[in-house]
C-alpha cells in the first residue's frame, strides 16, 4: 500500500501531466514550425541531445537553429519540409519533485517538397525532465529510429498548405 498521503499522490500525478503537455507542446511547436517554443521546451543549457543522423548535441541551441532552418525554409513562398509527430505511450517516472524520466513512441511523417518524397517512420524517445524556473523541460531527449520507409511522391500527388 501507498503510504504518502493523497496530496502527494495528486502533486504526482500534477507533475506527470506536466511532464506529457511538455512532450505535446514540443511536438506542436515541431510541426507548427515554431522554433522558440521548441527552444523553450529544454533546459536553458547543458541539454543531452540525440537524434541519430540528425546530430548529437550537448545543448538545445545548436539544434534549434538546424530545425529554424529546416523547418523554416520555403520555395516560393511555401515550406518545403511538411511533419507530422504523433507521439503515445508515455511512461513517465519521478524520480524527486523536480527530476524525471521517461520514454514514448513516435509515429512520424515527413512530406520533403525538395525530394518529392514522403518518409513515415517509427522510434522510441528517452527523455530526462527537470523542473526549472517552476516550468518542466527537457534535459535529455534521445531518439532512436526503429524503422522507416521513404517513396517518391507522384507527379499526380497534390499537396496543400
Amino acid at each position: 500500500m501507498d503510504e504518502r498521503s493523497v496530496e502527494q499522490r495528486l502533486a504526482d500525478l500534477e507533475r506527470i501531466d506536466a511532464i506529457k503537455a511538455l512532450k505535446y507542446r514540443y511536438w506542436r511547436a515541431c510541426d507548427g514550425k515554431d522554433p522558440d517554443t521548441f527552444r523553450a521546451c529544454f533546459v536553458s543549457s547543458g541539454a543531452s541531445i540525440d537524434f541519430g543522423p540528425l546530430g548529437r548535441f550537448d545543448d538545445a541551441d545548436r539544434l534549434t537553429d538546424i530545425f529554424r532552418r529546416i523547418a523554416l525554409h520555403e520555395v516560393d513562398g511555401k515550406h518545403v519540409i511538411l511533419d507530422m509527430h504523433h507521439g503515445f505511450h508515455p511512461d513517465i517516472v519521478l524520480h524527486s519533485d523536480t527530476e524525471a524520466s521517461g520514454a514514448w513512441t513516435l509515429k512520424f511523417r515527413q512530406v520533403d517538397l525538395l525530394k518529392r518524397t514522403e518518409t513515415v517512420s517509427s522510434g522510441e524517445y528517452d527523455d530526462a525532465y527537470r523542473l526549472e524556473d517552476d516550468v518542466w523541460r527537457m534535459s535529455r531527449c534521445h531518439f532512436t529510429t526503429r524503422w522507416s520507409i521513404t517513396r517518391p511522391l507522384t507527379q499526380d500527388t497534390v499537396v496543400v498548405q
